[in-house]
């Protein structure tokens, strides 16, 4: 399998089960989904995806079990879902200013922008550490009257 990124992209006019529906169908009838044992989706808590239902909508449209599999991130952890990552650089880079004519022009950014990242995409570069992780535990962990200061605004 290609370790090349590849990302898959629709514009929809509206959020739902049917759009969500319409990318995977696209994701899983190409190479190399169509041939993989299994192809994990790592979504969000969004009421499209979340939950039993959502699982057994797709093992029913794609019934080579357990070939779809749904990985929900964690709620409150936008940081860690790397698809928000990507959004977050798309509201920078793509979306600001908002101030298209219409939905076409702005799906021909989106996905303008789509093909361009996949040509200069490289790996994050995380500086969160496991010291970092401690030390914010730790924080927590302190009683409230112990804790640092905040700075002044």
């Amino acid at each position: 399998m290609s370790t090349t990124p590849k990302s898959s992209a629709r514009c929809e006019a509206e959020n739902g089960i049917a759009p969500f529906d319409r990318l995977v169908e696209q994701v899983m009838t190409r190479p190399p989904y169509t041939d993989a044992r299994r192809v994990f989706w790592i979504v969000d808590n969004c009421s499209v995806h979340r939950g039993q239902r959502a699982v057994e909508r797709l093992r029913q449209r794609y019934p080579r079990s357990p070939r779809v599999q749904l990985i929900h991130a964690p709620t409150h952890a936008s940081w860690l879902n790397q698809i928000e990552i990507y959004f977050s650089i798309v509201q920078r880079k793509v979306l600001t200013p908002n101030d298209f004519p219409n939905l076409d022009t702005l799906a021909e950014r989106l996905l303008d922008f789509q093909y361009y990242w996949e040509s200069t995409a490289q790996p994050f570069n995380w500086r969160f550490t496991r010291r970092d992780l401690k030390e914010l535990l730790n924080k927590f962990h302190q009683p409230y009257s112990q804790r640092p200061a905040a700075a002044s605004r």
